[in-house]
């Protein structure tokens, strides 16, 4: 199962936003970047959510989330620069197709994503050794729960907030983004689906593999888009966007995936 999440979420998923994001917004350099940018970054926080709430395995869950994050830490940066800077420049025919560095997103990769996880490292060694392992999983453990929920509902308010006004004015653009969104998010559900349960990995492990290809890390997303093109960039914009349709489309995938349950398992 580790070698099919692997392959899902850092050759096919990567690669599939890359073609739709040219495929729907070729003439849309800007949008197209901030769309490969949400296709790079892989889900390490709601999948846990969505694979919660459609009953899949947690266990495996929170182990490929783990996997992920220190693939995302290694390989965005990288895979980043790579779909923007070197392989759209082979469709465009141009030397550079955007300004963007290896450097920078790095930069931002560390920022945003490196320090938490390190933070979350050295306190899940320091704390139960200096303060015993009662103390950290049933009061610290529950306070700090909390602290990524109030963060991503205030990146998503703040983010919201900057680019209501975009969102309204610009129902055309919103629409352009939303629909290679939509269809990755179908294809790499119903595909991982599809694999799993030819794989014979039972319902709860195909619905942990499922929600954990079809999601992405879109806080990431807006944070290098924000980081790396700015604020008020067509990037940030479209990197914004990722959440508004990722949300919904999660929450119906949760239905998909009871009905499925009816229809392929005993």
């Amino acid at each position: 199962m580790l070698s099919e999440s692997l392959t899902l979420n850092w050759v096919i998923g990567p690669l599939l936003m890359f073609v739709l994001a040219w495929g729907f917004l070729g003439a849309y350099p800007d949008l197209r970047n901030g769309v490969i940018l949400i296709g790079v970054a892989r889900c390490i926080a709601m999948v846990i959510v969505w694979n919660n709430l459609a009953k899949g395995d947690n266990e495996w869950a929170a182990i490929l989330v783990a996997i992920n994050s220190i693939f995302q830490i290694l390989m965005y940066s990288v895979l980043a620069y790579f779909y923007i800077t070197i392989a759209s420049s082979w469709i465009s025919g141009s030397s550079q197709i955007v300004n963007i560095s290896l450097i920078q997103v790095a930069e931002s990769v560390a920022i945003y994503l490196g320090i938490p996880f390190f933070a979350g490292i050295a306190t899940r060694f320091y704390f139960p050794k200096t303060k015993g392992r009662e103390w950290y999983e049933h009061k610290l453990v529950p306070k700090l729960g909390h602290t990524s929920l109030i963060a991503l509902l205030f990146t998503i308010v703040v983010m919201f907030l900057l680019k209501g006004q975009y969102i309204l004015s610009l129902p055309l653009d919103v629409l352009l983004i939303a629909i290679p969104l939509l269809i990755y998010f179908v294809i790499m559900f119903f595909g991982a689906f599809a694999l799993g349960k030819f794989s014979k990995l039972g319902y709860k492990r195909t619905t942990a593999l499922s929600f954990t290809a079809a999601s992405n890390n879109f806080e990431l997303a807006i944070a290098v888009a924000v980081a790396v093109f700015g604020l008020a960039s067509q990037e940030a914009f479209a990197a914004v966007i990722g959440p508004l349709i990722e949300v919904p489309v999660m929450i119906s995938l949760v239905n998909v995936a009871f009905w499925l349950r009816k229809k392929c398992y005993k």
